[in-house]
């Protein structure tokens, strides 16, 4: 919306009149990122128990995708709209009211009894949830002056990195022990002392209804049909083979004419719903680029170990958790360093080192092979972690250091956006390139392994010879058991390969976004919105 709607109903803080923010500030500021937190966390804890979910409400694997698809849609349609919402509403109430929902519909999932009540909730519950994430990055913003800034960043970045690393680890425990239904319920507690602190600390102001009149709908209506028909695409488009489907060509073709006339839109009207011209700004537009890169190989992550240590090692959903966990566990301890080291050095080059870390732990991930386990991880796991701790606190204050704060909720939505749709076309994309690379090792592995050759007539002699020790008493049935044992483990070598491929090509990416940050301009070593 207009920039002197957001300014006016955004939380104000002013930076010259105000050298420090006080508790009540602080206060408000750490709910909104208890809200960030569980926003986020919903999305992973849910993909960890995601077969028992789908067991309890009666549904096949296939269909449970929209559990989590469901909650995605609702969730990225939201976030840009929070800014103009959020003016029209005011933002004490817009807050507070999705702060009460949020755990409102995320305990009505546990009741749940079939795919299409949970499909329905759970997406009510991402409406919700969504407004959450960039609202407590727009109060950072606003209500922290210039210099405190990064340290509110760093409890950012802490709820959007460490969040997604922890989801599986709470998720697999719950479920393992208590029930899938349990998971819902842990946003309830959080939810109630946010609810409350922010009830005590955000300013009470008026509701201007009279926006609604202004309201950009064309906008918000192409934006919301695009951004839902993109996040299906993208979400069953793997499954289904992508354009070999009718539904996902058909819904493909939806996503491009409504996002593209949305984008038309948004650059001729007077009053935008999303203000696409930030991304003239040099810093906002290469910092979100690199946002989008690292969104990618942060979801992306935290997407590929879960499969790896699902499909191949047959890990539950505690144990993948555990493994999981040392990913965030030290992120509480080196995210709030960050700030500390911004006042000292130049935060590109934080943000740079911060990256290569990050890429050098995927890389260490290149050479899987069977024997890699959960123990196999823990080194490349802990170097993620101090990657990621020097990432996204940097990066952020150089997004923002030219945004004014009047536009700081506008660039709040936009720039959570795009992170959050380039986890979501990253985890699509990785999907795809981890089954592609998979058929390609298969039959490059499938060319050596032939009858005629001696290694493989002595393998299956070998395992015809253990089934028939071993219970199977007819000669042609324990050689037909052996060839399918041997066909299991190519397809076990190839997709290992595979997973070895997709962590490369997230390293990649990642180098890419470590050379993009240097190409944005040095900023002060606190500077944040409002630095102008």
């Amino acid at each position: 919306m207009s920039n002197s709607s957001i300014a006016v109903n955004a939380p104000a803080a002013s930076t010259a009149a105000t050298p420090k923010a006080g508790a009540k500030e602080w206060i408000a500021v750490l709910a909104g990122m208890i809200g960030a937190f569980m926003a986020i966390l919903n999305i992973q804890i849910t993909n960890a128990s995601l077969l028992n979910i789908e067991g309890g409400i009666g549904t096949g694997v296939d269909n449970g995708a929209w559990i989590s698809t469901s909650y995605l849609i609702g969730e990225i349609i939201v976030i840009p709209l929070t800014a103009y919402l959020s003016s029209v509403f005011s933002f004490r109430r817009f807050m507070l009211v999705n702060t009460v929902l949020f755990p409102l519909f995320s305990m009505a999932c546990a009741f749940a009894h079939d795919l299409n009540s949970m499909i329905v909730l759970r997406g009510l519950q991402g409406f919700a949830g969504g407004v959450l994430i960039p609202m407590a990055f727009t109060m950072v913003l606003t209500k922290l002056p210039k210099q405190q800034q990064p340290v509110g960043l760093a409890l950012f970045a802490l709820s959007v990195t460490f969040a997604p690393a922890i989801g599986p680890t709470i998720g697999g425990y719950l479920t393992e022990n208590y029930g899938w239904r349990t998971i819902f319920f842990i946003n309830t507690i959080p939810s109630a002392i946010m609810t409350a602190a922010l009830a005590a600390t955000l300013e009470k102001q008026p509701m201007r209804l009279g926006l609604l009149k202004e309201g950009d709908w064309a906008g918000i209506f192409t934006m919301a049909i695009g951004l839902a028909a993109l996040q299906t695409v993208l979400e069953e488009g793997n499954k289904d083979d992508w354009f070999s489907s009718p539904f996902i060509l058909k819904l493909s073709v939806v996503a491009f004419v409504f996002l593209a006339t949305f984008i038309w839109i948004e650059l001729t009207v007077k009053k935008p719903l999303v203000k696409l011209s930030l991304l003239k700004e040099r810093n906002f537009g290469l910092g979100v680029v690199v946002n989008v890169l690292v969104g990618v190989a942060l979801f992306g992550t935290v997407y590929i170990l879960p499969q790896y240590l699902g499909q191949v090692q047959r890990y539950n959903a505690e144990q993948i958790g555990g493994v999981l966990a040392w990913t965030g566990l030290p992120q509480l301890v080196l995210i709030p360093l960050v700030p500390m080291l911004m006042k000292r050095f130049d935060a590109r080059y934080i943000a740079f080192v911060g990256i290569g870390i990050f890429a050098i732990s995927c890389f260490m991930n290149i050479m899987l092979s069977a024997d890699n386990a959960g123990d196999q991880f823990w080194i490349p796991n802990i170097v993620r972690a101090v990657g990621q701790a020097l990432v996204l606190t940097p990066i952020t204050a150089i997004t923002t250091a030219g945004i004014l704060p009047s536009d700081a909720a506008a660039a709040s939505g936009l720039s959570n956006m795009l992170r959050n749709l380039g986890g979501a076309v990253g985890t699509a994309s990785l999907g795809t390139i981890l089954t592609k690379r998979e058929q390609f090792h298969s039959n490059i592995i499938g060319q050596s392994i032939t009858a005629g050759r001696e290694e493989v007539q002595a393998r299956i002699d070998q395992l015809t010879s253990y089934f028939m020790a071993h219970g199977v008493s007819d000669h042609a049935k324990a050689t037909s058991e052996a060839i399918v044992t041997l066909g299991r483990i190519v397809k076990r070598q190839a997709l290992i390969l595979g997973f070895s491929d997709t962590f490369a090509v997230i390293g990649i990416l990642l180098a890419i976004a470590a050379v993009t940050i240097l190409l944005t301009k040095k900023t002060g070593g606190s500077a944040g919105a409002g630095a102008h």
